[in-house]
């Protein structure tokens, strides 16, 4: 089939427990529970680390593009999948396709990274390189119109929140006293769908998004008080950000999650390098940005868990930040 009217921007509504679960079931053999470790620093709270760094793409998409592929009719998968991706939603969809034996076409910006690109290729799926408004408007129509096979949207997708969710059920099975959970803000689709599973479990808790300093699209569109778009800057922290809050994702955004927590990227930088340094960890920037935060900012939480949501950064860019840079 063609994909020849992008979808309809519906809000998506919370995503009941049962979901969470059923996408745990799905996942079940080929997404990892990670493991959740303390990270001993001088911080305001005890930190925790829920490292889906050792997924096997390097990267929690796996969780919900796998849920979001298994949920399917298998008819519906016969012309296969696509994703506007950066690179990690990439590879957690080239993942699936290749267990599932469909094929996986990736539109990407024309600054993602070599490494994730390389990584997309070796899993069997093809890769276009468009600028970076064409890319973000595949994201924010949900598709592109003669386009081949199923859109798999990156973030705004309740079964992909659902199996993202499913790192909130493993932190509360592991830390039940844990106070607050904070995950970087990319479309949304992992920090709304761990803020669902997280209430749905312990209502009590607070989830909080981890942005880049001037360039944080939720804040922007809290103090809006509706979706509001920003400048957008390429960085090396390109696994976050956007230009815009997903209007679709913005009434689940702004009743789950407790906030924003910025940090700048000498910050962002300094995070990665200390996990190298402290806990041999090595995080991409969107993955150290919930541990730049957490340290940056005092929530009133004695224990927060920081989701350190992917370690697929470019060696060079790696070097540099080890070094005392920012790339």
């Amino acid at each position: 089939m063609t994909d020849s009217k992008p979808n309809v921007r519906t809000p998506i509504a919370p995503i009941p427990l049962a979901e969470f679960e059923a996408a745990r079931a799905r996942i079940a053999g080929t997404a990892v529970r990670t493991p959740l470790v303390r990270l001993y620093i001088d911080a305001p709270a005890e930190l925790y680390l829920k490292l889906e760094t050792l997924q096997p793409i390097g990267s929690f998409k796996i969780r919900g593009a796998l849920n979001a592929m298994r949920a399917l009719p298998p008819a519906t998968l016969a012309d296969g999948v696509y994703t506007a991706s950066a690179g990690n939603m990439a590879q957690g969809l080239a993942w699936a396709a290749r267990e599932l034996g469909v094929p996986c076409r990736i539109v990407a910006p024309d600054h993602a990274p070599r490494t994730k690109l390389e990584a997309i290729e070796r899993l069997g799926a093809s890769v276009r390189l468009v600028p970076f408004a064409e890319w973000w408007q595949a994201i924010l129509d949900h598709g592109i119109a003669g386009e081949r096979g199923t859109f798999i949207h990156p973030g705004a997708d309740a079964k992909v929140m659902a199996g993202n969710g499913t790192i909130a059920l493993e932190i509360l099975e592991e830390l039940p006293d844990a106070g607050a959970i904070v995950a970087p803000y990319g479309s949304g689709g992992l920090v709304c769908g761990i803020a669902c599973a997280a209430h749905a479990v312990k209502p009590g808790i607070r989830v909080f998004a981890a942005e880049l300093d001037g360039r944080a699209p939720f804040a922007a569109s809290l103090k809006a008080g509706h979706p509001a778009t920003i400048d957008y800057t390429a960085s090396f922290v390109d696994g976050m950000g956007g230009k815009s809050v997903l209007e679709e994702v913005w009434p689940l955004a702004k009743a789950q999650l407790a906030g924003s927590l910025p940090a700048t990227l000498r910050q962002v930088a300094d995070a990665v390098k200390l996990l190298v340094e402290r806990t041999r960890v090595v995080a991409e920037g969107a993955g150290a940005a919930p541990v730049a935060a957490a340290m940056a900012h005092d929530v009133g939480e004695k224990k927060i868990v920081c989701v350190v949501s992917g370690g697929n950064i470019d060696t060079a860019k790696l070097a540099t930040i080890l070094s005392g840079g920012i790339p």
